[in-house]
């Protein structure tokens, strides 16, 4: 009787394809993985105890870092939750602005984690394009913001201070040029053979598994459930403007390309119908309603709000004792789910698969840490 041994291999934390100090424990039976298990909390930060020291307004710059690659997201979430307490009106000319700037960083989160998934495949010149087009909206945020990434530039009641001049043109003329950039990209990838053999029928998570596991975003959306944060739950401006929320029931590593893919044809018309409506509040370019940072004190109570981020539903919990400081922030963040999902959809299927599989949930870990 043949006697067969298991192989027990270490993904991580230091990989090149792991989108950070993420660790797998991989349990091998010849090719094909038996078992994998996470370990988690090599970019742990306290962000959520920091809160508890500091005012809001000195903790409103490090919600950026949540995610690095989205800072926009989670300081709007942070400021929406914020206002809700305070009952704090946005002017409308502040909340395109918030709208414009969140697509805008949406894109440059999918563009990236496009190139990079990519690159996991072993395609190489793809990435050079999905940089060439993230780097020209990061040149608007840091033409906007004066940082590339970690922005800090919502405050509660609006944003910290109003466009340079030409810059809604900018947009614009950007806005124009993407379709094609991405008509460019479908036609290397989407039929490409070697694409479709890597992930067609790869990384199947189940629409009642990706329920069970409360995975949202583009995951949710690729396996057959339609949900998005700003359809469904509507916060900001987006319940004026239209787009589609793309849907596939695929299921799989090529499902969740095609909805992101999907999803920048919409971030676009988005920040186009932003950029038109945005016109008809500019009597005063009223930016914000003041408030004061050093008397900025929020009810008693506890409250939570959701936004759509790239890579899903985020979500932050406020516990207030009516102070200048929190008393408990909590964040709930998408990628932390994808993680943990990791074990079901990954068990049984090919050692070579794993990459491809990891890199399509999109993970990033100063997400998943905290």
């Amino acid at each position: 009787m043949n006697k067969t041994e298991t192989l027990n291999l270490n993904i991580g934390p230091q990989h090149p394809s792991t989108h950070g100090v993420l660790r797998l424990c991989v349990t091998l039976d010849g090719e094909y993985i038996k078992e994998v298990k996470p370990v988690i909390g090599y970019l742990h930060r306290g962000m959520e105890k920091l809160a508890e020291s500091r005012t809001y307004a000195q903790y409103l710059p490090m919600v950026d870092r949540v995610d690095y690659l989205s800072g926009f997201f989670y300081s709007a979430l942070m400021c929406y939750a914020v206002e809700r307490a305070l009952k704090l009106e946005v002017p409308k000319y502040a909340e395109y602005l918030r709208l414009i700037t969140m697509e805008l960083n949406r894109i440059a989160s999918h563009v990236l984690w496009l190139g990079t998934f990519l690159l996991d495949l072993g395609a190489t010149s793809p990435l050079f394009y999905c940089f060439r087009e993230r780097e020209e909206i990061l040149k608007l945020l840091e033409n906007l913001t004066g940082q590339r990434m970690m922005y800090n530039y919502y405050f509660f009641g609006g944003v910290r201070y109003d466009v340079s001049d030409g810059w809604f043109d900018d947009v614009k003329s950007l806005c124009d040029k993407l379709p094609f950039m991405f008509d460019e990209y479908e036609k290397i990838i989407t039929s490409n053979p070697i694409f479709v053999d890597r992930t067609n029928g790869i990384g199947v998570l189940r629409k009642e598994m990706a329920v069970e596991y409360a995975i949202s975003g583009a995951n949710l959306r690729a396996s057959g459930v339609k949900f998005d944060v700003r359809k469904d739950m509507p916060y900001g401006v987006y319940d004026e403007v239209e787009f589609d929320v793309p849907v596939d029931g695929g299921c799989d590593c090529y499902a969740r390309y095609m909805v992101r893919l999907k999803e920048m044809r919409e971030s676009v018309r988005i920040i186009l119908q932003g950029l038109k409506n945005i016109k008809d509040t500019e009597a005063g370019k009223i930016y914000f309603t003041k408030v004061n940072p050093l008397t900025l004190k929020v009810p008693e109570g506890d409250l939570h709000f959701c936004v759509e981020a790239p890579r899903g539903a985020a979500v932050i919990y406020l516990k207030s004792d009516g102070g200048s400081r929190p008393s408990r922030i909590k964040w709930r963040t998408p990628s932390f789910n994808a993680v943990q999902v990791m074990p079901e959809v990954m068990r049984g299927v090919l050692y070579a698969d794993l990459i491809a599989i990891l890199g399509s949930f999109d993970i990033v870990l100063p997400e998943v840490d905290r």
